[in-house]
C-alpha cells in the first residue's frame, strides 16, 4: 500500500526531476497527454497547466495514490491501472513516466511496444532513480541479509532494475526513435532535526521500504528500520545541521518515427 503524505515528505527533491524532464519535451499543442505512474497527482497537474488545450490521462496502481490525486480538482482523468495494460488509443502526443518503470519488471519491453504503439511524432518521456548502489540501498540489503529477516524480507528486494542511459538510448534507437538521453545526480540537502528520524530513513520509508513494511509486523519492522537507521547515520553523516544526500536519475526523452515531424 501506497502512503501518499509519507511519499510527499520531500516533495521539492522528489519533484525537481520531473521538472528537468518536462523541460526536455518541445511539444507544442499535443492532442492529448498520459502520465503513467502518476502516483499523488500533484505533478500530473502541472502537465495540464503546461498544455491546457489538451486531453491529460494520468493512471497509477496505487487506490491510495489516485484518491489523493482526484482531490486536487485539476483537469485531468485520474484513473487505477496497471500502466503495463495502458495501450495507446492512437492520439497521445506526449507520454510521460515518471520515477514508476523501476517498479516493472522488463519494462524495457513496455518501452519497446509503446514506440512501436505510438503515432509517429509522438514524445515518449521518462524518469528512473538510478541509485540502487548507493549507500542506502547497501544498508538496506545488508539489514535485509541478516539471519532474523533474510527469509522474508531479502526476496522481496529488487536487483539493479534500471538500465544506463547509454542502453536506453540504444533501445529506443533500435525502435526507430530520435533519443535524448542523460543522467544527473542530484545532493539533496536533507535537514536533520533534534531527535528526529535519519532524514535517509524518513525518505526511504516513502520508497524502496514499502515492501519491508508491508511484510513486518510492527515489532519486526521498529526492530528492522532501528538497526537500517544505524547504518544510514553512519553512511550519511549530519552536517551543519543537514545530511548530504546524492542520488543518481536516468532521463530519457524520445521521439517516435525515423523523420518525427511537427505535431499540428
Amino acid at each position: 500500500m501506497w502512503d501518499p503524505t509519507t511519499y510527499l515528505r520531500f516533495g521539492d527533491e522528489r519533484s525537481r526531476p520531473f521538472h528537468d524532464l518536462l523541460a526536455r519535451i518541445p511539444a507544442e499543442r499535443p492532442r492529448a497527454v498520459v502520465d503513467l505512474g502518476c502516483g499523488p497527482g500533484q505533478l500530473t497537474a502541472v502537465l495540464a497547466e503546461r498544455w491546457p488545450t489538451s486531453r491529460v490521462r494520468a493512471l497509477d496502481s496505487s487506490p491510495e495514490m489516485i484518491e489523493r490525486a482526484e482531490a486536487l480538482g485539476a483537469p485531468v482523468d485520474f484513473a487505477v491501472a496497471d500502466l503495463r495494460d495502458w495501450v495507446p488509443a492512437g492520439d497521445e502526443d506526449v507520454v510521460v513516466s515518471n520515477a514508476a518503470l523501476q517498479w516493472v519488471p522488463g519494462h524495457q519491453e513496455l518501452l519497446r511496444r509503446w514506440a512501436a504503439e505510438l503515432p509517429a511524432g509522438a514524445w515518449l518521456a521518462m524518469q528512473v532513480p538510478g541509485n540502487f548502489d548507493a549507500d542506502s540501498h547497501r544498508a538496506l540489503r545488508e539489514v535485509a541479509n541478516q539471519p532474523t529477516w533474510r527469509a522474508d524480507i531479502a526476496p522481496l528486494l529488487r536487483a539493479d532494475p534500471v538500465d544506463d542511459p547509454v542502453d536506453y538510448a540504444a533501445l529506443l534507437t533500435a525502435a526507430g526513435c530520435a533519443v535524448d538521453a542523460w543522467e544527473t545526480t542530484y545532493v539533496h540537502l536533507l535537514p536533520a532535526r533534534p531527535a528526529a528520524e535519519h532524514p535517509v530513513l524518513a525518505w526511504m520509508e516513502g520508497t524502496a521500504l514499502r515492501p519491508v513494511r508491508a511484510a513486518l509486523d510492527a515489532a519486526g519492522w521498529s526492530a528492522f528500520r532501528a538497526e537500517l537507521g544505524v547504518r544510514l547515520t553512519a553512511a550519511y553523516p549530519v552536517r551543519q545541521g543537514q545530511v548530504y544526500f546524492p542520488f543518481r536519475r536516468v532521463f530519457v526523452v524520445a521521439r517516435t518515427g525515423d523523420h518525427a515531424q511537427e505535431n499540428q
